[in-house]
């Protein structure tokens, strides 16, 4: 059975939970932290998102997120998948860094 679609709407807010596969760091060091919030700024601006909260654990983050245009996919996408290529190319592996989607 595949997965549910999600449903996108404009000016939602959303609590977004991403974990690391099986549970692991997904950040090691301070400057993984801060590449990721160099990421979430980058997409704040490119894609007008607004970041009301946010918590990052050492192998998952929580964002409260409002989308203006309705385009969380998208956003989302980004984010992960820029934050798993910095993680990926930093410490010599391959492969998905996040849980699920």
């Amino acid at each position: 059975m595949g997965r549910p679609i999600r449903v996108e709407y404009s000016a939602a807010l959303y609590h977004i939970t991403s974990r690391g596969n099986e549970r692991k760091k997904i950040f090691l060091k301070d400057g993984d932290r801060i590449k990721f919030l160099k990421i979430l700024e980058d997409y704040h601006d490119r894609y007008e998102i607004l970041i009301h909260c946010y918590i990052l654990m050492d192998n998952h983050y929580h964002l409260i997120l409002e989308t203006p245009r309705g385009n969380l996919l998208k956003v989302m996408h980004g984010i992960n998948s820029s934050y798993t290529g910095y993680f990926n190319r930093k410490y010599g592996r391959s492969g998905h860094l996040f849980q699920g989607r």
